[in-house]
């Protein structure tokens, strides 16, 4: 099919004659009409998507595209992906911030979703940003069990630490309290700050608990949820044996829930966790001191500083706190979610334009430099080959990253593909910078993704059909056994029964056969 489509990205032009006074021939080049595409958004309580963002509305007018991006709630965005593709009728022509674990693996090779990998003529910036961070490799590990790649992912040269445990160092310095460094001190100085202001909840969370749960749970062992590293919901990676084992019915798991349902209990975790807490709530939380901590990110510091009007306050970020399995954060790739094409979309006539497009509007090198720092000229100069930012985004009292996320767009995930780490740098401070290094210098904090198993089509889908029940049951037993409707004590063997009862170990067993 490729062969036979015209190269449409190549400019139409109209040409039109004329004699000029001296004789001679002008040409007018004249650009076809934009190229529509529909396109899917995760869109994040916390940073609202804006069809009018500057990143937006610049990226289209350099691809000569007109984006029709349908921004869907986080909590409902994988469900709303899943009905589309496996109906198909109702499919986007591009679908953000996707990979092919889980469910879309079976998907994918099922025939839901075009191989990308199949055209590597028509992602020549994708290609050049691969081979300029040297990751051909882990390309090429995203490859499912046919040899095909159904997925443009987000790229990065550095993993780096944007987020983590963020609380009160005032307060801290206030009650003469050190910085936490395992689990068991935050325990301690949550306790505290819970003894000096009673009504408080020391410890909230940032949109849902699978932030908390995806920044903590690596130090137990594990990664389990919706945002569990694996994808798989209910397995956890052993990174000593290399295989799945599984973590939700682990002892890690069970030592895990146990500290959290502890912090529930003596009222030192947020009650309202339960419930999504869209992201002014949870600024006005810890603005107003009615809770002193958080796991959430760096960038988001300054805005809760700007809006508290006590005196003194202070929030600092610190490295990964260590737990049973040391100190760890959510692990990472140089790899991430990043762009489907629904196989609806390779049914247009102008299937390569609009690859093409959409490879060139985020993998471009001027592209991607948009999608991280905005307009040259608005949002930043060069100066003596640095970046500068504005006065506006440097003065802000909202902190420069997430002022250049909520005004422009920039810097914000899903729409930035391309992420390095010395130019992600320049949007932060100097603390930031020495944080990192306080992370890196702990080693193996940051740890990598787990492999994909390669499955075929029918063995996808039977762990699809294992995975779904699972997760419903996990997530029903975790808040059950978080909030103490249910005793860990009493109620963990019929838990175990119930997972194993639903094929834990055989979908474990599926993972670590097809590895």
């Amino acid at each position: 099919m490729k062969k036979t489509l015209l190269v449409s990205l190549l400019v139409l032009v109209s040409v039109s004659v004329s004699l000029s006074a001296g004789g001679v021939q002008e040409t007018k080049v004249s650009s076809t009409a934009p190229i529509k595409i529909s396109m899917y958004y995760s869109d994040n309580a916390t940073l609202p998507f804006k069809k009018d963002w500057l990143t937006v509305t610049e990226a289209q007018k350099r691809v000569n595209a007109n984006v029709d991006f349908e921004a869907i709630p986080i909590a409902d965005y994988q469900t709303k992906v899943s009905l589309a593709l496996n109906t198909g009728t109702n499919a986007p022509d591009v679908i953000l911030n996707q990979d092919t674990k889980g469910e879309n693996a079976a998907l994918a090779l099922n025939g839901a979703l075009v191989p990308i990998s199949d055209y590597p003529e028509w992602t020549p910036n994708f290609n050049a940003r691969v081979k300029e961070f040297g990751l051909e490799d882990d390309v090429n590990s995203l490859k499912l069990k046919d040899g095909k790649r159904y997925y443009l992912p987000s790229l990065f040269d550095v993993p780096f630490y944007d987020g983590g445990l963020i609380l009160r160092q005032d307060l801290l310095e206030k009650y003469g309290l050190q910085q936490p460094k395992t689990f068991d001190d935050l325990y301690n100085v949550l306790k505290v700050f819970k003894q000096n202001n009673p009504e408080s909840y020391p410890l909230t969370i940032l949109a849902a608990p699978r932030v908390l749960y995806r920044m903590t749970m690596p130090s137990w062992g594990i990664s389990l949820g919706k945002n569990g590293s694996s994808g798989s919901n209910t397995l956890s990676w052993d990174y000593t044996k290399k295989q799945f084992f599984a973590g939700a019915i682990s002892d890690e798991y069970k030592s895990y829930i146990t500290f959290f349902h502890k912090l529930y209990a003596e009222g030192l975790l947020d009650p309202e966790m339960a419930a999504p807490i869209d992201g002014d709530k949870w600024s006005q939380k810890l603005a107003m001191g009615k809770s002193m901590a958080s796991y959430a990110y760096y960038d988001q510091i300054g805005g809760v500083t700007a809006m508290s009007t006590i005196p003194g306050f202070k929030l600092q970020m610190y490295p990964a706190l260590a737990g049973p399995a040391g100190a760890h954060h959510q692990p990472k790739s140089k790899t991430g979610t990043g762009i489907m094409f629904p196989i609806k979309t390779s049914k247009r006539a102008d299937f390569e334009q609009l690859v093409r497009t959409v490879d060139e509007m985020f993998y471009s090198a001027d592209n991607a430099k948009l999608w991280c720092l905005g307009v040259e000229g608005v949002t930043y100069t060069m100066e003596n080959g640095k970046v500068v930012f504005s006065d506006e985004l440097r003065n802000s009292s909202e902190g420069l990253y997430k002022s250049l996320q909520v005004k422009y767009g920039g810097g914000c995930d899903g729409i930035q593909l391309v992420w390095m780490n010395a130019r992600e740098m320049t949007k932060y401070d100097a603390n930031y910078a020495k944080i990192n290094a306080e992370v890196e210098a702990i080693g193996d904090v940051i740890q990598a993704i787990p492999p994909t198993p390669k499955f075929d089509d029918m063995l996808a889908e039977d762990a699809g059909t294992l995975q779904t029940p699972l997760s419903d049951a996990f997530d029903r037993w975790n808040s059950a056994f978080l909030t103490g409707n249910k005793d860990l004590s009493k109620d963990w063997d019929s838990y175990v029964k119930e997972m194993k009862t639903l094929g834990i170990e055989k979908f474990n067993d599926l993972y670590n056969t097809n590895l």
